[in-house]
């Protein structure tokens, strides 16, 4: 199988769009796709749509260039596309982000126009984050978290260094325990040592939501297994990585701490689930971290390995 590089991808988006429209359609389309400007100003799609598209796609990394050709197989049924994305591995999940509520405790949630899909806290508002601000083709990484922070807590005369230091603050706070805070302090270091372009890694998010206490449905009856993950990265590709901390009540009875098999079973139903929808779902357990040293060696080789894997 040929190796799926930038030019392959220049060339079959910029075929896509000639098998499926005319040449100023083309050009309104590139316009549509945040395209850079033709060069020279004068340079059109009439005499090649083709290769008028190859030129305005000059300069696209591959990550961004299968976000486009995701983008346009969604808009103009494209299967050539598709097939070729498939073909680069991982496999992200299908779909746009639409709501990213995290470093988040506890909060009610409504649909304030259920025709748009669009949220609001209306309880606990103050322990959780919202993110609203469309992916591009790099994912989430740390600087774009921190430039909504900027804006969202109005810290526009603050240095980038105490931006940064704030969020992380303010995600540290809505961590458990000792173990996920070493979680976060490793993966953060990663942003002084590579720098801010790297993916952010984001606690306490929200996957699923049932408005429905345990009081009002009884014990063990929710209608979603998991609701909230401890960790998540999204990456390049739609790629989504889940990371998990299990302690005890991730497979034993709360109260007689007693091993508990039918806990377990709903746990691993739910990451098999995950995983068919184009997740990745890692799990540690909490005795692995137990050890501070220990623990963040094999953190930082953890991490080393999963960047490798989506940049490889």
């Amino acid at each position: 199988m040929a190796t799926v590089t930038a030019r392959v991808l220049r060339e079959a988006i910029g075929e896509a769009l000639r098998d499926r429209m005319n040449s100023d359609v083309v050009e309104e389309v590139c316009v549509e796709l945040g395209l850079e400007p033709p060069d020279p100003p004068d340079d059109v799609a009439y005499t090649s749509k083709r290769a008028y598209v190859v030129r305005r796609l000059a300069g696209k990394s591959p990550a961004e260039l299968i976000t486009l050709a995701i983008r346009i197989d969604e808009e103009h049924d494209a299967p050539e596309l598709r097939e070729l994305v498939s073909r680069v591995a991982p496999v992200g999940v299908a779909g746009q982000l639409k709501n990213l509520i995290f470093a988040a405790d506890k909060p009610r949630i409504v649909l304030r126009d259920a025709i748009n899909n669009d949220l609001a806290v209306v309880d606990n508002e103050r322990y959780c984050l919202v993110y609203d601000r469309p992916l591009d083709a790099a994912g989430l990484t740390w600087r774009a978290l921190t430039d909504w922070w900027k804006e969202h807590e109005q810290l526009t005369d603050h240095s980038d260094q105490e931006v940064s230091r704030s969020l992380y603050r303010r995600l540290a706070k809505s961590l458990d325990n000792d173990a996920e805070q070493l979680i976060l302090r490793r993966y953060a270091q990663r942003y002084v040592d590579l720098g801010p372009d790297v993916p952010a890694l984001i606690p306490q998010v929200y996957l699923h939501y049932d408005p429905c206490t345990t009081r009002e449905l009884g014990p063990g009856t929710s209608a979603l297994t998991r609701q909230r993950m401890d960790f998540l990265l999204l990456l390049p590709n739609r790629a989504r990585v889940v990371i998990e901390l299990d302690g005890v009540r991730h497979y034993a009875d709360p109260r007689t701490r007693q091993a508990d098999t039918g806990l377990y079973a709903r746990m691993v139903a739910e990451d098999r689930q995950l995983r068919l929808r184009g997740y990745e779902v890692y799990r540690f357990g909490g005795r692995e971290l137990q050890d501070a040293v220990k623990g963040a060696r094999l953190l930082d080789e953890f991490f080393t390995h999963l960047t490798a894997r989506h940049t490889g």
